[in-house]
């Protein structure tokens, strides 16, 4: 047998693909996870959750379980994490072959950037799994409250491929498109998910494909004209704001890693987020880009079509961004015309 490259189709496939789920107490991160692990969806998942006494997995689910490892009446299964997630996850891919996914519940308050580092990280996670997407789940009350008094609310929000914005009963329609216009302030390439009790399809949640370099910017609809996001005038000076760069001028690659390298390195702890599509210089296909803290990945992938335009964007998310300083960098690393 010859041995032939594997298409992005079949790396796809061959990887399970990991889920971080985050959110406050009571915002419905519960009734979600219960949702996975009881509807008949016909599918097999593996839910890790942190700490098994704080998560209210319903008991009349759990069929049979060793000390970490719970199965559910609808052949998915749950897990505790107390010590090493890594040591958890290698168990699970050794345990059984076969799941369609696997779910990682954080903490309530905890910051979710380690959780996805540890795929940029690991080789071993790298060769079964892959990163799918952070979601979060939300109480459109108690939100905005969160949002002033803790920096974890924030950060959860702009680290979110996802948002459900749950329990949204409660609250007027005047509120519900305030909140939702703060969290783009936020987060500009967020899904949003007006919902009652999580209900929402669950491939809305699960293989969105967030961190799949081939999709990485399909997500943003709003994408090109976020830019216009920044004319309104925030009600809100939230900490964590979302920056979007472009340029029609292509982008000198060393440059360009010279300065994301020293950028991420010095002010990794306050950029959550960093996507981008860039028009590399002397590249035929789109060069894409992506960090999560310090860790980053940049690939090439597919060619740009014949006659279209080859815009460059980049986005950032993170903590007292200063976009000048930023916008700066950026321009710096453009090609004027001759």
């Amino acid at each position: 047998m010859t041995f032939r490259p594997q298409t992005q189709k079949e790396y796809r496939r061959e990887k399970i693909p990991v889920t971080v789920l985050t959110g406050y107490l009571g915002a419905g991160k519960t009734t979600l996870l219960n949702r996975i692990l009881s509807e008949q969806h016909g599918k097999r998942y593996a839910v890790v959750v942190n700490e098994f006494g704080e998560i209210g997995i319903d008991n009349d689910l759990v069929v049979g379980a060793d000390e970490e490892v719970f199965e559910m009446n609808n052949g998915c299964i749950c897990c505790t994490v107390r010590g090493d997630l890594i040591r958890i996850l290698s168990g699970l891919l050794k345990r059984r072959k076969g799941f369609d996914g696997i779910i990682i519940e954080t903490t309530g308050l905890a910051d979710p950037g380690p959780v996805a580092q540890t795929f940029f990280v690991d080789d071993d996670l790298q060769r079964h799994t892959r990163l799918d997407a952070v979601i979060a789940v939300v109480d459109a009350k108690h939100l905005p409250q969160q949002l002033e008094t803790s920096p974890e609310a924030a950060e959860q929000v702009g680290f979110a491929d996802v948002i459900l914005l749950n329990k949204t009963d409660l609250v007027s329609s005047e509120e519900l498109e305030r909140l939702e216009h703060r969290i783009r302030g936020i987060n500009i390439h967020t899904r949003i998910l007006r919902t009652q009790q999580c209900q929402t399809p669950l491939e809305d949640v699960l293989d969105v494909g967030a961190f799949d370099f081939d999709r990485i910017m399909t997500l943003e609809p709003d994408f090109l004209d976020a830019h216009h996001h920044h004319h309104h005038h925030h009600e809100h000076d939230d900490a964590i704001t979302s920056l979007s760069l472009e340029t029609e001028h292509p982008v000198h690659g060393p440059r360009f890693d010279t300065w994301m390298s020293a950028l991420l390195q010095v002010q990794g702890p306050d950029i959550l987020r960093c996507k981008g599509i860039l028009n590399v210089d002397g590249l035929n296909q789109r060069y894409v880009f992506q960090s999560v803290h310090m860790l980053a990945q940049g690939t090439t992938t597919q060619p740009w079509r014949e006659g279209e335009t080859r815009h460059s964007r980049l986005v950032f998310i993170g903590r007292n961004l200063d976009t000048e300083a930023l916008r700066e960098g950026f321009n710096d690393c453009i090609l004027e015309p001759a």
